[in-house]
């Protein structure tokens, strides 16, 4: 037994199906509902149906929801009661998924990784055009922020700012963005240990760790909380990373949903390149310890869906 497992051992038995069974379900809906061709947009028009279809079609029906997920678990373990924040946890959490939704439409087109399955389907440029992807992919980017900044009450001005702050952060040139300009400069390129992390503590970690923040926010974190939640974001954010590289040389496409291989085919840097597969297990589980470790230091209560979200974060390689 690892010394992360032995570590989700030791906390009290969570219900971890059950609690994301219910989570999922209010996700899906607000997605369903807010993805939709008839609900005005800008001035008054409705959107174009067939951009409408192809913003539908990368977000609804597939994914893990990792993201919207660590949004209301961070919710759930600030806030004194279940509905303090939990109107703008939820469109956090949606919000955050529609912008990993359009970095998966624009990271699949040609002009990057030219991949053709995503969420064991095609991608949406193979499925509606190259034009269709990128604009639907734009048009996702701009209704997360939308979904921040209801104009019928619900959410007060200050969290609607720092919600769309915390989320442009992690998207923009710092966070995601900047990450996959990086990751695109390295195909072919050695990179050492340090380089390889700040790589993805940006594309992948920052919205991640943003997911957890920002759910935070949504209850009114204590200065020791919201310190330990970062950590524990960063350290789940990596963990992420390092299980995906495992996972795309130990797992067959069905597995994954998208093409496996893809990263040592295109000759990208990974941390099983780097490290080596055991290596790579090993360091997973140190970070699964880190990320466990930050949320006893948070002095938070209700933690548990917290830490049985990173341990199925790591452990899902098995």
């Amino acid at each position: 037994m690892t010394v992360a497992t032995m570590a989700v051992s030791q906390a009290p038995v969570f219900a971890l199906e059950p609690w994301m069974r219910s989570r999922l379900e209010q996700v899906e809906r607000a997605l369903d509902r807010w993805i939709n061709a008839d609900e005005p947009k800008g001035v008054g028009h409705a959107a174009p149906a067939a951009l409408v279809e192809a913003m539908r079609y990368a977000v609804l029906d597939g994914g893990k929801r990792l993201r919207p997920l660590l949004v209301m678990a961070a919710h759930e373990a600030v806030a004194a009661d279940s509905t303090q924040g939990a109107e703008a946890a939820l469109r956090a959490a949606c919000a955050v998924e529609l912008i990993h939704a359009y970095s998966l439409v624009h990271d699949d087109m040609p002009c990057m990784d030219n991949d053709v399955l995503r969420r064991g389907k095609p991608t949406v440029h193979v499925q509606f055009g190259e034009a269709s992807a990128l604009l639907a992919g734009d048009a996702l980017q701009a209704l997360a922020f939308e979904l921040l900044t209801p104009s019928e009450g619900g959410v007060d001005c200050v969290t609607q700012a720092r919600l769309c702050a915390l989320l442009a952060r992690a998207a923009g040139s710092g966070g995601m963005a900047g990450g996959q300009a990086i990751d695109l400069a390295s195909v072919g390129h050695h990179l050492n240990e340090t380089e390889l992390r700040e790589m993805h503590q940006l594309k992948t970690g920052a919205l991640l760790q943003g997911s957890v923040v920002m759910g935070a926010y949504c209850g009114a974190p204590s200065p020791v909380a919201l310190a330990a939640l970062q950590d524990y974001g960063a350290a789940v954010g990596l963990a992420f990373q390092v299980v995906d590289d495992i996972l795309d040389v130990t797992a067959d496409s069905a597995t994954l949903g998208k093409t496996a291989g893809k990263d040592a085919d295109n000759d990208k840097p990974t941390y099983v390149s780097l490290m080596g597969l055991e290596r790579s297990k090993t360091y997973a589980q140190e970070l699964l310890v880190q990320a466990l470790h930050a949320l006893q230091q948070s002095g938070l209560t209700n933690t548990r869906a917290l830490a049985a979200l990173a341990d199925m974060v790591v452990n899902r390689a098995h």
